[in-house]
């Protein structure tokens, strides 16, 4: 019986996007919840990247090894463990460390998880069916988005209130999710297709694998403008990657040390329910855009909406307002300037992985995407301490100097992103 793809597509990018925002978000709400400092946060999460920096390495190993469907469902297994992992180590002595290591190994089975689902996506759908689901299981990603950075954190501030207990909430909190993804695995172990292409076991020896690796790094790095590309992947997001984690620990410390001082559960409103609203109607704003208009009429209005939005938080240092919808609109504008000026980054991959190799070229890519934001997240904490919250945001609003010059050195055909009109 041919299985729909409404029964496994929304479930499998759900699934997808829950344990990255865990792994990235969710992570720094608790650890500044249990005292842990902005230098150590931001040094112990940023590390977390590395999966996804280093995840063609062994991509090419998914391909070979069993099939897609069969690494889809082990991950999920592997998450939820890791899940569990977390909330039974959170109430213990060892819980810094213990939670580290499983939130490391949730990270690489989402890695490998992600190359997986988006393998399958491909095999398990028509042609006109991948069309069709591109909108849906970016929707259902943004879902979980919303589900993690907000209502789960949400829950977890509640369950504060009710237990009077920051360790045991967020066990609590974590267990849930483990049986959340119990429930996936058995789901997709009983509802994902299994393609006749997804096969496996490909009989490949491993000088073969190596010499094919070899020449995708090779090509990928002969094209055209590299370093300029390279570049502007690296530092096209700088601002956004000191930004990310410390406006996330500016907005709950407390006003004592320069914060606001918002509860998990005012926190899940403002950044995980309102701020991503805002930064995925920013995003299919742009997508429409530059369908219309093309990559490089958009190039330069996207680079101000990624850039200048953050002085919101300039003025949020400043100010400290009270009133939550201030905040809110804040945070609002500065995530719908991001979301917009996001699709200049994203279609540039698309544009710099065109020819031979594009999806391996394109992996490479998003290698360096996670670079760019792991990299200045490892001492943005540090930096911010020794300067404060006022100081750094305006070290933020500086750094976006580096998104306006390596933006000045692309050279990109005009025609990209438009719509051609049918003959």
């Amino acid at each position: 019986m041919k299985k729909s793809p409404w029964a496994w597509v929304p479930t499998l990018y759900f699934a997808e996007g829950l344990p990255y925002v865990a792994v990235m978000t969710i992570s720094l709400i608790m650890y500044k919840r249990l005292g842990l400092s902005n230098t150590d946060i931001t040094l112990y999460t940023s590390w977390l990247y590395l999966p996804w920096v280093i995840k063609p390495l062994w991509s090419p190993f998914i391909d070979i090894i069993r099939t897609k469907r069969w690494w889809i469902v082990t991950m999920q297994l592997l998450i939820g463990a890791a899940l569990g992992g977390v909330a039974f180590t959170i109430p213990a002595p060892y819980w810094l460390q213990g939670s580290l290591a499983f939130f490391w190994l949730m990270a690489f089975a989402s890695a490998t998880h992600d190359i997986a689902a988006d393998g399958f996506y491909m095999l398990g759908l028509e042609q006109h069916d991948q069309a069709y689901f591109v909108g849906i299981r970016s929707t259902f990603y943004r879902i979980a988005t919303i589900v993690g950075q907000g209502l789960l954190v949400m829950l977890a501030g509640n369950l504060e209130v009710l237990t009077r207990d920051v360790k045991y909430s967020w066990s609590l909190m974590f267990y849930g999710m483990a049986g959340l993804f119990i429930a996936f695995w058995l789901w997709h172990h009983y509802i994902l297709p299994k393609p006749a292409e997804d096969k496996g076991l490909v009989k490949m020896q491993g000088g073969e694998i190596l010499r094919e690796f070899w020449l995708t790094l090779k090509t990928f790095f002969q094209k055209p403008q590299v370093w300029v590309g390279v570049c502007f992947m690296l530092f096209y997001r700088m601002p956004e990657g000191l930004l990310a984690k410390v406006s996330a620990l500016f907005l709950i410390d407390s006003a004592a040390n320069g914060g606001l001082g918002l509860s998990p559960a005012e926190y899940g409103l403002v950044q995980g329910t309102v701020g991503v609203i805002g930064l995925t109607l920013g995003g299919i704003l742009g997508g429409i855009v530059v369908s219309r208009d093309g990559f490089v009429r958009w190039l330069w209005p996207m680079v101000c909406a990624i850039t200048l939005p953050d002085v919101v938080y300039v003025y949020l240092s400043y100010a400290l307002p009270e009133d939550l919808m201030v905040v809110n609109v804040c945070v609002f504008f500065e995530q719908f300037g991001y979301g917009f000026g996001f699709t200049a980054y994203m279609l540039y991959l698309i544009y710099y992985s065109q020819g031979e190799h594009k999806t391996a070229h394109y992996a490479l890519c998003t290698a360096f995407m996670a670079l760019s934001m792991m990299i200045p997240g490892l001492f943005a904490g540090a930096l911010q301490e020794s300067v404060g919250y006022r100081a750094f945001f305006i070290i933020v609003i500086a750094a976006c100097s580096l998104t306006f010059i390596v933006s000045s050195l692309l050279k990109v055909d005009p025609s990209f992103g438009k719509k051609q009109d049918e003959e």
